[in-house]
């Protein structure tokens, strides 16, 4: 990601990677959409990791690398929020799975 972002003027300002997803803060130069950026980190980095895991695509076949959706918020007076929830987002989840581990229990 970072040698990508680098080629694009794109500062990653705060990141966490996940087992199953990335969180990310950069700050994308006007010339670039968002949309644009987001579909060039995501086609670039799947075409480069499977290239250098090729023998992943057996279990992948059929299935994209990256879900097709992703969210997006603009920063400004809360940045240093937005930067630590990226920090702290191991420990936010491992909570969230702590109310999720009963498969028994009725959410409703």
């Amino acid at each position: 990601m970072q040698s990508l972002c680098k080629y694009k003027g794109i500062e990653i300002i705060e990141g966490n990677l996940c087992i199953d997803h990335i969180h990310i803060c950069v700050s994308i130069p006007p010339k670039y959409s968002v949309s644009t950026i987001v579909g060039y980190l995501k086609g670039k980095s799947s075409m480069i990791i499977f290239e250098k895991y090729s023998r992943l695509k057996r279990n992948f076949e059929g299935h994209s690398f990256w879900a097709r959706g992703y969210y997006i918020n603009t920063v400004g007076l809360d940045e240093a929020k937005v930067r630590k929830y990226i920090r702290d987002q191991e420990i936010n989840e491992s909570v969230d799975d702590r109310w999720d581990s009963d498969p028994d229990s009725n959410p409703f």
